[in-house]
């Protein structure tokens, strides 16, 4: 199976693309013996099924669809390809060539030191991931088959979209265990949209995203605890008019009671989704034929 499915018609239908990293099912034997709890593990690290939405609603709406078939387990498609932590990795033959770099950020640090960098090494309440250390060429070989041809084809996908309509939007789709109601009283949140706290999408689309959840009773957070990672902080241009959002999706929604396949909440989140991007592709269309008024304009 390939690393990812890129599916898109041209010209775009709408001014959206939609993209899936962590939902992906593709499991190599070798990579599954060399885990430790497998059949445990590799669903938790998964954005189980959200893909799955992702597919019905660009059928529906027309938007690309970009899904990675690569697990998260492999290689993490939202995490930047120096987030490793490399007292998981064996040496490289050849130092002069290796990826050693320092990590460019302190939140991204964290993500490898808290075991779910590049390569995830350990989850909470399970410990270490994997029998043995990889090999670096290993490592070089994930990043050069999965991660870069991945983030090319988003880059190229939505350079295409932003070129026919003057502005395109990305939105990243994930799903969240269930949260916790941020005060007594009030209902736990079940979506999550991510920004990067404004850097990575124009606040008149988030806040049509807000309107939206709002008037369908559907409590919604904003940043947090999710606020975007690796695929928002390299794809948003908000001055070349690509916008990038994160979309957070309660399992409870969509999932059975195990968590583990579609259950009866999963027509209606399709459709409350479909609902959510056609009014926001409308937003960013009409962004993008203002953006090239005001172009032609100063020319």
């Amino acid at each position: 199976m390939p690393a990812y499915t890129l599916r898109r018609v041209e010209p775009s239908s709408i001014p959206l693309v939609l993209a899936v990293p962590h939902a992906g099912r593709a499991y190599a034997h070798t990579l599954l013996e060399r885990m430790r709890h497998p059949a445990f593990a590799a669903p938790r690290l998964e954005d189980r099924y959200v893909d799955l939405i992702g597919a019905e609603v660009a059928r529906r709406t027309g938007a690309a669809l970009l899904v990675a078939n690569a697990p998260r387990a492999m290689i993490d498609l939202n995490r930047a390809t120096d987030d490793v932590d490399w007292e998981m990795v064996g040496p490289a033959p050849d130092a002069s060539s290796a990826r050693r770099t320092p990590v460019r950020a302190a939140g991204l640090a964290s993500r490898s030191r808290s075991g779910l960098g590049l390569i995830p090494r350990r989850l909470p309440g399970l410990g270490e991931l994997w029998n043995r250390r990889l090999d670096h060429h290993e490592v070089e070989e994930r990043i050069a088959g999965v991660h870069e041809p991945y983030h090319a084809a988003l880059a190229e996908t939505l350079a295409t979209v932003r070129d026919r309509w003057g502005a395109a939007l990305l939105i990243d789709l994930h799903s969240m265990p269930p949260l916790a109601p941020p005060h007594p009283g009030l209902p736990a949140p079940q979506f999550v949209v991510g920004d990067r706290f404004g850097a990575a999408c124009d606040g008149a689309l988030v806040a049509a995203a807000f309107s939206f959840f709002a008037t369908r009773g559907r409590p919604a957070a904003h940043n947090r605890p999710y606020a975007g990672g690796y695929v928002l902080e390299r794809h948003a241009r908000r001055s070349a008019g690509v916008h990038c959002l994160q979309l957070e999706i309660d399992r409870q929604c969509y999932l059975d009671s195990r968590m583990a396949e579609p259950g009866e909440g999963f027509g209606a989140t399709v459709s409350l989704v479909t609902e959510l991007v056609s009014a926001l592709a409308a937003d960013v269309a009409g962004m993008g034929r203002e953006q090239r008024h005001w172009r032609s304009a100063a020319e």
